[in-house]
């Protein structure tokens, strides 16, 4: 018995040796589902209350019901825990969502801190064009997602387009529910050239899922902006506000398709059904509260271009010596929002922070230089 407990031992050690550090670390999975958020002030009037508004919207935005019978949300001083069994997601986003939290428990920040940042975590579930395919559920092909719908006979035509630099000629399929596509095909108005495709499908929470997609129908982390201002899809989040949007500018009328205002009218119809649908939800985001999506925004715009008073807070060091730090850093204002204070940018500050975070991408709503994707 003596020797067998040796050969275990040395077994043991040299499971230890042969294996990273990372290896080592308790990797959370569907079973083991909790995930600690460490809330940083951002601004004079901001809470804790508010944050958790705010990720309740970004957790409805990949498909999370927030069922009010389920406990998935608890916080305690400046610490939120989230339990991803009991948010009300598909087996598909719980299982993509185990693999994210791995990867962020491993992370020094994580290590150092116990938690990660909650703008970090809004900005690697939204901002991340692949992590929110992934975790709602956008097919890798358009002919795989239409292939779910069939589309009605009628079209619109946008000759004037407040997103997109081409025309657009737009088809839908009836609303059934909390089901339907719109289709936008971004198009050359003189050849008739396809250049992209985009997409809006109705989830069962009430929110809507965004896809873009290339000529050759592949899914694709944003639009192009030599053809498009629609950017990536957490860009189509802020623009359409939960909301399937009329036409904001006047359209000429073309033969074959809708007038500009039957397409209209149709739109509205469309958007006026699916607001009485999502008022009659019981589980979920307020979505009689029109405005709180803002602050998910809040949340991921004060972490992608933070002060130095949140860094000080997210970082653990005093503010003087913060400001010493970024001192060689210019300062700027968002103008939407200037009560957040002088800013920096994420990617200018991110290598003086005393821990390493788990990378994310380089915009929130536009192409991004560096694209994250954790979930390969």
């Amino acid at each position: 018995m003596k020797k067998l407990m040796i050969y275990i031992f040395l077994f043991f050690l040299w499971s230890c040796e042969n294996h990273s550090t990372e290896d080592l670390i308790a990797i959370p999975t569907v079973e083991d589902s909790s995930l600690t958020l460490k809330w940083n002030k951002a601004y004079p009037d901001d809470s804790i209350d508010k944050s958790i508004v705010g990720l309740k919207w970004a957790l409805s935005y990949i498909g999370a019901e927030l069922p009010v019978n389920e406990v998935g949300i608890s916080y305690q001083n400046n610490l939120i825990s989230i339990d991803l069994n009991k948010l009300g997601l598909s087996s598909n986003a719980k299982e993509k969502l185990a693999v994210l939290h791995s990867k962020i428990v491993a992370s020094e920040e994580y290590q150092t801190q116990q938690a990660v940042d909650l703008g970090r975590y809004i900005v690697l579930l939204i901002g991340a064009s692949e992590h929110y395919y992934e975790l709602v559920g956008t097919p890798s092909t358009l002919s795989e997602l239409l292939g779910n719908y069939t589309l009605l006979p009628q079209k619109g035509y946008v000759n004037n387009s407040s997103v997109s630099l081409e025309h657009r000629i737009i088809e839908f399929s009836e609303q059934n529910g909390l089901n339907q596509v719109f289709l936008s095909k971004e198009v050359n108005p003189v050849t008739g050239e396809i250049y992209e495709y985009e997409t809006i499908e109705l989830l069962p929470n009430g929110q809507l899922r965004f896809g873009i997609f290339d000529v050759n129908g592949n899914r694709k982390n944003a639009a192009d902006p030599s053809h498009s201002n629609a950017g990536k899809p957490a860009k189509c989040m802020w623009c359409h506000e939960s909301t399937i949007n009329q036409l904001f500018t006047p359209q000429n009328n073309y033969s074959g398709y809708l007038t500009a205002t039957e397409l209209q009218n149709t739109l509205i119809n469309y958007r006026e059904s699916h607001r009485d649908l999502k008022l009659q939800l019981t589980n979920g985001v307020d979505f009689s509260q029109t405005q709180q999506h803002t602050l998910t925004e809040l949340l991921y715009i004060s972490f992608m271009e933070p002060s130095a008073e949140r860094l000080s807070l997210e970082w653990n060091l005093p503010l003087t010596q913060v400001q010493n730090l970024l001192s060689s850093l210019p300062t700027h204002q968002y103008s939407e929002f200037p009560f957040l204070g002088n800013l920096y940018y994420r990617n200018d500050i991110e290598t003086l922070a005393p821990f390493d975070g788990l990378a994310v991408s380089s915009s929130v709503r536009e192409v991004s230089i560096t694209e994250v994707n954790h979930l390969d």
